[in-house]
C-alpha cells in the first residue's frame, strides 16, 4: 500500500476543487470541516464569535431591511450573514478591511434585478455573500446549500452532469477542460470554449445556479448548448446527460515505458496510482525504462492524494508546506518507501495542471526524483477551505497559501519544466495570474526553474492515436537513460 503520511481531520482539496457542472468560478481546492472544527492542513484557527455592533455591520443590516421582504427568515438569513461575514473577517488568508466586505455585500444587494422590499431575504443573504467572497480572491465563493451539497460529489468521484469543469467568465460559462471519456469530451467540447445560450436561452440572464440546474437533467437525456469558441464563432451542440464517474487515473505500457495519467486528485486517487504501478510492473516482466506521471490538464483536488502520490515515489524530503494568516506553518514530509525502486520519472505538465498537479510536479522536480516535460503550469498556490454555515450553506474560502520544498510558491508564477516545449501551442485558457483578483505574492523565495528548450516536432508521436509528441519525447527520453543522451538524440534527430 501507499505510505499514508497525512492525518487530516477532514480532506483538505487544493484547486481544483472544481463542481463538474454544478458550480466552480475557479482551478481550486478546498477542505470540508464542521462547524465546531477550526482546521486548516492540520492548523488549528481559533473562533472568533463576532459581536453584530460595528458600524459597518449596521450599514449592511438598512440595507438588508431595506431590500428584504418581510418573510418568517428574516432574522435566521441575518445570523446566516452573521456567521459568514465572522469567519472571513478572521480566517481569510489576508486581513480585509470591514469597510471593504460590507461595501462588496451591499454591492451585491443593490444589483439584484429586483424591486427593493419585494425580495426573499434568503436571496439578499446569498447575493449579499456571494458578492463579498468573489471580491476577495478567483476562488472563495458562497455555496447556497445545492452547491454544498455538490461540493460533495465531486469528492467521492461520482455525480450527474455532462464532465466539463466551468467557470464564470463576463456572464457566460467558461469550459476549463472536458473529462477524459465523458459525454462533453465525445460532444468535443474544448477548454475555453464559452456556453453562451442552453436550449436557446441565454446564460447571462442566468444564474450561475439557475444555468447548471438547465444544464444538469435525466442519465440519457440531451441538452442543446450554443459554444462560442475562439477564431471559429457560436455553433451548436447537443450532449447528452450522464452519471459521470471520475476515473482518476488510467495507464498503459507503450515502447517499454509505463504510462499513468492522473486526471484528478479525489478520494480513489492513491489506490489507483498504486493498482497502476503495481500492474505495469506485473505485465512488464523484463521491467520498464521508467514511468511517465502525464498531469496534463488536470486541475488538482485533494491535498493529501497529491502529498501521497509525491511520496510514493520519494524516499525522504518535504513534499509541501501551508502557511495561513498568521504565517503558521504545517509541512509534510515524506517516508521512505519508493514504490518504484528509483525508476527514472518524466513528469507532463501544461497551463491546465494546477494545484495539487503542480503540488506533486514541483515536489518531485525539487527533490531532483523528476525530469518535468511541457510548459509553465497554472500557477495557483492558494488553499481553500470548505467551512459548512451554522445555518445552512457553506462558505469555500481561501485560508492559507502552500510553498514548495525550494521554499517557493508557485502562487501566480506556476512551475517550470526542465525541458519547456518550443513550437507547440501551449494550453488555451488563461493562467491563475490572469483572473480577476488573483492573490498576488510579494516577493519569491527559492528561485524559479530555468529550463531547457524541447522541440517535440523531433520526437516521435505516441499515445491512442499516435498524435502526442510531448509523450514521445518523454518515452524517447526515458529509453535513452538519462538528460544529455536525450539531447543529443534530438540533435541527431534535428540534423538528420
Amino acid at each position: 500500500m501507499f505510505k499514508n503520511s497525512i492525518k487530516l481531520l477532514s480532506p483538505l482539496m487544493i484547486t481544483s476543487f472544481v463542481i463538474i457542472l454544478s458550480l466552480s468560478n475557479a482551478l481550486t481546492g478546498c477542505s470540508v470541516r464542521s462547524p465546531m472544527a477550526r482546521v486548516v492542513g492540520g492548523l488549528e484557527a481559533p473562533f472568533h464569535r463576532f459581536e453584530p455592533n460595528n458600524v459597518e455591520f449596521k450599514k449592511f443590516k438598512n440595507i438588508f431591511v431595506q431590500y428584504a421582504t418581510k418573510d418568517g427568515e428574516r432574522d435566521k438569513q441575518l445570523r446566516h450573514f452573521i456567521d459568514a461575514y465572522d469567519r472571513v473577517r478572521n480566517e481569510y488568508v489576508y486581513t480585509v478591511e470591514d469597510d471593504t466586505l460590507i461595501n462588496a455585500a451591499i454591492e451585491g444587494v443593490q444589483d439584484i434585478n429586483a424591486t427593493p422590499g419585494s425580495i426573499p431575504s434568503r436571496q439578499v443573504v446569498e447575493a449579499a455573500l456571494d458578492r463579498m467572497l468573489t471580491s476577495l480572491d478567483p476562488h472563495s465563493s458562497y455555496m447556497n446549500p445545492e452547491a454544498f451539497k455538490a461540493s460533495q460529489d465531486i469528492t467521492n468521484g461520482e455525480f450527474g452532469g455532462l464532465g466539463i469543469e466551468i467557470k464564470m467568465t463576463n456572464g457566460f460559462i467558461e469550459i476549463i477542460t472536458p473529462m477524459i471519456d465523458t459525454p462533453a469530451y465525445e460532444a468535443g467540447l474544448k477548454p475555453g470554449d464559452l456556453i453562451t445560450h442552453v436550449e436557446g436561452d441565454p446564460i447571462q440572464l442566468m444564474s450561475l445556479t439557475d444555468a447548471i440546474k438547465r444544464l444538469r437533467g435525466r442519465p440519457g437525456s440531451a441538452v442543446e448548448i450554443t459554444i462560442r469558441r475562439q477564431n471559429l464563432g457560436s455553433f451548436n451542440v447537443t450532449v447528452m446527460r450522464d452519471i459521470i464517474t471520475v476515473k482518476p487515473v488510467k495507464w498503459r505500457i507503450e515502447n517499454g515505458v509505463g504510462l499513468i495519467q492522473i486526471t484528478h486528485f479525489n478520494a480513489r486517487s492513491i489506490d489507483a496510482v498504486e493498482d497502476a504501478v503495481n500492474a505495469i510492473r506485473s505485465k512488464s516482466k523484463e521491467g520498464v525504462s521508467g514511468f511517465v506521471l502525464d498531469l496534463r490538464n488536470n486541475p488538482g483536488g485533494l491535498l493529501n492524494q497529491s502529498v501521497g502520490i509525491a511520496d510514493a515515489f520519494l524516499e525522504e524530503g518535504v513534499i509541501v508546506s501551508v502557511r495561513d494568516r498568521q504565517g503558521e506553518q504545517r509541512r509534510y514530509n515524506s517516508r521512505s518507501g519508493d514504490m518504484t525502486s528509483g525508476s527514472q520519472i518524466v513528469v507532463l505538465i501544461n497551463r491546465g495542471s494546477a494545484s495539487a498537479s503542480e503540488i506533486v510536479a514541483g515536489a518531485l522536480q525539487d527533490n531532483k526524483r523528476a525530469t518535468l516535460m511541457g510548459v509553465r503550469s497554472f500557477g495557483k498556490g492558494s488553499v481553500q477551505t470548505i467551512a459548512p454555515l451554522d445555518w445552512d450553506g457553506a462558505l469555500r474560502l481561501t485560508t492559507a497559501l502552500y510553498y514548495l520544498p525550494s521554499g517557493r510558491t508557485i502562487q501566480g508564477s506556476g512551475v517550470d519544466p526542465d525541458l519547456i516545449t518550443v513550437g507547440e501551442k501551449a494550453s488555451i485558457g488563461k493562467r491563475e495570474a490572469d483572473l480577476p483578483n488573483a492573490l498576488e505574492i510579494n516577493g519569491q523565495s527559492g528561485q524559479l526553474t530555468v529550463g531547457s528548450q524541447l522541440y517535440t516536432e523531433y520526437c516521435i508521436p505516441a499515445g491512442d492515436k499516435r498524435e502526442d509528441k510531448l509523450l514521445g519525447c518523454a518515452i524517447m527520453f526515458l529509453n535513452a537513460g538519462s538528460k544529455d543522451s536525450f539531447l543529443n538524440l534530438m540533435e541527431i534527430r534535428k540534423n538528420s
